[in-house]
């Protein structure tokens, strides 16, 4: 099952149960939404999780592309991107969390063909303001599937303000062997969908009150998923990646973490790119600017020669076209190579700076702050200059 085909079944499955598809959004998050990037499917939908009647109905489902800055370090093991889709469905105001989990389990099981024990879920198991989820709780047991409590791990919360409540995490074995140990204890329990059920509001002083109106928000990774059912050892190795495994080994050497970093940010700037964003100093554009510098600190580790203008076109289309955008892919590759020119000069600066006698022994904050403020040189690449 490729992801297109993952992405049909998911939609069509919500269909046949009354959902309307509504179209994702860019990377933009909508205005006053103080997030740099749409970090999840429930972003664009937010006036209406605060109660905004929804011109489609209250149950709808989607696809929305998603970028997470918070991930950025863990990119290089088997499940995290940078840029990835997330499949969600939303009841606002209609059904409760234990449908939707029943739901999601016909799903996986019938529609998608996951053995039932392959999976696991954790529940909310109370803490000192609010009692368990005993409908979900109950819900898994009815299925059989095994569930771990938890407190923190499974209460759901959209900044320290707004809607929150318990959430129902659906885990998926990746190991070799029959299934061992609880998610919170062995890592090759994979999480793949988690299930919010917003019960209440937190207020400015951290008390929670009930909402008027329950809604729930559901969200599934859909390279990750992909990558499970189709028994790859990491979401590199899923479809979407295809061409980026073929093309990108053959033109620049790489261990197979560097490569996966290599391909996760070249690709998540490209679709960043794609949707209007130009590298800056500040905010978003700051952000594009690390993904393109991180992989040209990685690729001139080993050869300063060479440079992403040698990435291929087709990869660019590729992932324009699979996120539906319509930016010419030169466009893009000359966004690309006028950041590494930029890119090279800095270095070439800094490296005249930190050679002067002030900046050779141990750096104290004053001086971070100068090399930053005065030559804009960051921390991050004073440290990997002084490395050289």
């Amino acid at each position: 099952m490729n992801t297109e085909h993952l992405v049909s079944t998911f939609t069509e499955y919500f269909e046949d149960r009354g959902h309307r598809r509504i179209p994702g959004s860019t990377l933009l998050p909508p205005p006053g939404d103080p997030v740099l990037f749409t970090t999840s499917g429930m972003h664009p939908l937010t006036p209406y999780l605060e109660g905004r009647p929804h011109p489609l109905g209250g149950r709808l489902v989607n696809v929305q592309r998603c970028l997470r800055t918070t991930d950025l370090e863990e990119v290089g093991d088997t499940t995290h991107l940078t840029v990835f889709e997330m499949l969600g469905t939303w009841s606002l105001g209609d059904y409760d969390g234990p449908l939707s989990l029943d739901w999601a389990y016909g799903l996986l099981t019938e529609g998608l063909g996951v053995d039932p024990g392959l999976l696991h879920a954790t529940v909310h198991g109370g803490d000192d303001r609010t009692g368990p989820d005993t409908d979900s709780l109950s819900l898994w047991q009815d299925r059989g599937v095994p569930v771990e409590l938890t407190s923190e791990d499974n209460w759901w919360s959209n900044g320290p303000v707004g809607p929150c409540g318990p959430d129902s995490e659906i885990f998926l074995w990746s190991g070799e062997g029959p299934p061992r140990s609880t998610p919170t204890r062995d890592d090759r329990w994979v999480e793949v969908w988690n299930h919010v059920t917003m019960t209440h509001r937190r207020l400015d002083d951290g008390s929670l009150v009930p909402l008027p109106r329950r809604n729930v928000d559901t969200g599934l990774g859909l390279e990750r998923l992909t990558s499970l059912l189709q028994g790859t050892s990491s979401v590199f190795e899923c479809d979407v990646f295809e061409p980026w495994r073929r093309l990108v080994p053959p033109l620049w050497q790489l261990d197979e973490t560097s490569l996966r970093v290599v391909c996760d940010h070249l690709r998540s700037a490209v679709v960043v790119l794609g949707d209007g964003v130009r590298p800056s100093s500040t905010g978003r554009g700051y952000v594009l600017r690390r993904l393109v510098r991180r992989v040209l600190t990685l690729l001139w580790r080993d050869d300063p020669s060479r440079g992403v203008g040698d990435l291929p076109e087709e990869l660019v289309r590729h992932t324009l076209d699979h996120f539906r955008q319509d930016m010419p892919p030169g466009d893009v590759r000359r966004h690309l190579t006028d950041e590494e020119h930029r890119f090279r000069r800095l270095l070439d600066r800094g490296r005249h700076v930190l050679a002067r006698p002030r900046f050779r022994g141990p750096l104290t904050e004053e001086d971070l702050h100068h090399l930053h403020d005065t030559h804009g040189l960051p921390s991050d690449l004073v440290t990997t200059l002084r490395r050289e």
